[in-house]
């Protein structure tokens, strides 16, 4: 079952930090964390894919997606996790479990992210904005 959870007036500015706990799937191939304008426009798409081993970072502009950065995944299926997400002038510092942490630029110069959603094998307990 793929879970979905979106807030269309998330209220997140230059400095803010997201923080995200939730449990992933069993049985889930991945899920994504999606910040940005709307669904079409995103600033961060944070991937974890357990079918590739991998945590793909991207942005979305105009439906248009584009390079793909990715890095290893420091996590498992069944596990709970949190995951911290800041928001910089320049770049999106994303704390993973175990130290782990991933740097995606902020391509778009966004200063304000009003869009949030939570796609695929995560449930959200618990979700706060600093």
């Amino acid at each position: 079952m793929s879970e979905k959870f979106e807030i269309f007036n998330l209220d997140m500015k230059t400095g803010d930090t997201l923080k995200i706990k939730g449990k992933i799937s069993e049985d889930t191939d991945g899920f994504s964390i999606n910040l940005g304008c709307r669904s079409t426009d995103l600033a961060l798409h944070l991937n974890p894919r357990f079918n590739e081993s991998a945590i793909v970072c991207n942005s979305r502009c105009s439906s248009a997606w584009q390079e793909e950065h990715r890095d290893n995944l420091c996590f498992s299926k069944g596990s709970t996790i949190k995951i911290t997400i800041e928001m910089l002038a320049d770049k999106f510092q994303v704390k993973l479990p175990d130290g782990h942490e991933v740097e995606f630029p902020n391509r778009h110069c966004y200063d304000k992210i009003s869009y949030m959603s939570v796609k695929g094998g995560f449930r959200v307990t618990s979700f706060k904005l600093d």
